[in-house]
């Protein structure tokens, strides 16, 4: 699964990175600890008259399907299965009309071990951010009239798949990472029949991560900052 990530870019750097058009929704500061239910960047594209736009937005890490009576639900939906998002309710709409790339520097896992849960931090071997693949909705809070700016919640999950050997120790799951050559087809606004979806999860190869064991200061969420994701110190004998 994915439960915790990193995300400590600026705006302009997500901006150049994604070659975004434009920036919406509330800023978003760097973060080494982003929890669910936090706000986070995605990354979208949307048809218009003008036509498509990639739109950098701001989101609520945890999918508010948009029948949901209350946004609370959306803590329980941070991930969705690969294999089953074309076939769950909460989902399969979203996966054939509202992809997105979630930006991410890297992300925590904890390896259960006879000794405990090791936090292991997993990032990419490139300087350049990688991108989860998302599904965003946007769900309108009931007790808001029609023209408050409120009106409407935007909220994302992050895709996961079964680990490779290599990650597979630490974790049974990994975020499902999009490579770079794919994003404009994974973002398609057009692209939205199902078994043409499905080809393109399946194209999606294995990602090249590399970990490293980090401070247990990373387990609580109310610990931030560019050292956790230091390789922890060796233990004292």
């Amino acid at each position: 699964m994915c439960g915790r990530y990193v995300m400590a870019r600026a705006t302009s750097d997500l901006v150049s990175a994604f070659a975004a058009d434009q920036v919406v929704g509330e800023d978003v500061g760097p973060s080494w600890n982003i929890a669910p239910t936090d706000d986070v960047r995605i990354i979208t594209e949307r048809r218009g008259p003008d036509g498509t736009q990639r739109r950098l937005a701001t989101a609520k890490w945890g999918l508010v399907p948009v029948w949901a009576k209350d946004p609370r639900v959306g803590s329980r939906m941070i991930n969705a299965r690969r294999e089953t998002i074309l076939e769950k309710p909460a989902f399969r709409k979203a996966a054939v009309k509202r992809r997105a790339l979630v930006p991410a520097d890297g992300y925590y896992e904890w390896e259960k071990t006879e000794d405990g849960k090791i936090p292991t931090y997993l990032s990419p071997t490139v300087p350049d951010p990688i991108a989860f693949a998302g599904l965003y909705e946007f769900w309108p809070d009931p007790n808001l009239p029609d023209d408050d700016e409120h009106k409407w919640l935007l909220s994302v999950t992050i895709i996961t798949t079964e680990a490779a050997d290599e990650l597979g120790h630490i974790h049974d799951r990994t975020p499902l990472v999009v490579p770079r050559d794919l994003y404009s087809e994974w973002l398609d606004p057009q692209l939205t029949d199902a078994e043409a979806i499905a080809t393109l999860l399946d194209a999606i190869p294995e990602p090249v991560l590399t970990p490293r064991v980090v401070s247990s200061e990373v387990n609580s969420v109310r610990n931030n900052g560019p050292q956790l994701i230091r390789p922890a110190e060796p233990a004292a004998d």
